[in-house]
């Protein structure tokens, strides 16, 4: 099984407006964008030309919002007060959702 293109644990994501979890995970797998719980059920996927994703101007460095089968989802892409190591940022998941989906 290969290496998924992009993976980020402990990340909040949100349907407004409520959260579905804090500590889930986004993962871009096999030109598929999935959205899981921290227990590593599906909330959400679809292909990645599918997916519209961007970062709002007034949103955070850590944010950015995704479109995944008509439903709207916010993600924060680190755990609050998780400072250590390297974070995933909005700019790396939106790099990834389009070398994946084959637009850059």
């Amino acid at each position: 099984m290969a290496e998924p293109e992009f993976t980020a644990r402990g990340v909040r994501i949100a349907r407004w407006p409520r959260s579905l979890t804090r500590a889930g995970e986004v993962r871009i797998e096999d030109g598929r964008l999935a959205l899981l719980t921290s227990y590593g059920s599906e909330i959400d996927s679809a292909p990645v030309g599918a997916v519209r994703a961007g970062r709002p101007w007034f949103a955070k460095s850590d944010e950015a919002v995704a479109t995944v089968n008509g439903t709207r989802y916010r993600l924060t892409l680190h755990r609050d007060g998780d400072h250590g190591g390297e974070t995933a940022g909005s700019g790396r998941f939106l790099a990834a959702l389009e070398r994946a989906a084959g637009r850059r």
